[in-house]
């Protein structure tokens, strides 16, 4: 019988063992709950916390999901965060204007990255580098 599941403990092996990258983040999928007027009334909010998490350094990507035909956006988003647990993640969603408001509903599923590029932060001015 062929199992339907490995340990993630053994994906994260594989993936060291092999030279990946083998980093953990938390991917918020966030949907609206009452439609688009509640999250519209709560746009500038979600904005501004979105904005703190990047600036924090926990928000690795953000951004809306537009419809299939690429014409429009019902609402929903998703957000890529770093936070040391699944615990830790979720309590960083329920902080969002937009879920504490109840204009939209969340779920955070684990993510281990492991293949992609990334950009370095390169600052002149302080003669320093980030690479995330």
């Amino acid at each position: 019988m062929t199992p339907t599941s490995v340990p993630a403990a053994d994906i994260v092996a594989l993936s060291k063992e092999k030279g990946y990258l083998a980093a953990q983040y938390y991917v918020v999928f966030t949907t609206p709950t009452n439609g688009m007027g509640p999250v519209m009334a709560n746009i500038e909010a979600h904005l501004a916390f979105q904005s703190s998490l990047e600036a924090e350094g926990i928000m690795f990507a953000a951004g809306p999901h537009w419809t299939d035909d690429e014409a429009s956006w019902m609402g929903d988003g998703m957000v890529v965060i770093r936070a040391a647990s699944l615990s830790e993640a979720r309590s960083i969603a329920e902080k969002d204007p937009m879920h504490a408001s109840g204009a939209r509903k969340f779920t955070v599923r684990p993510w281990l990255v492991n293949e992609g590029t990334i950009t370095i932060k390169l600052n002149y001015a302080q003669g320093n580098f980030v690479v995330r």
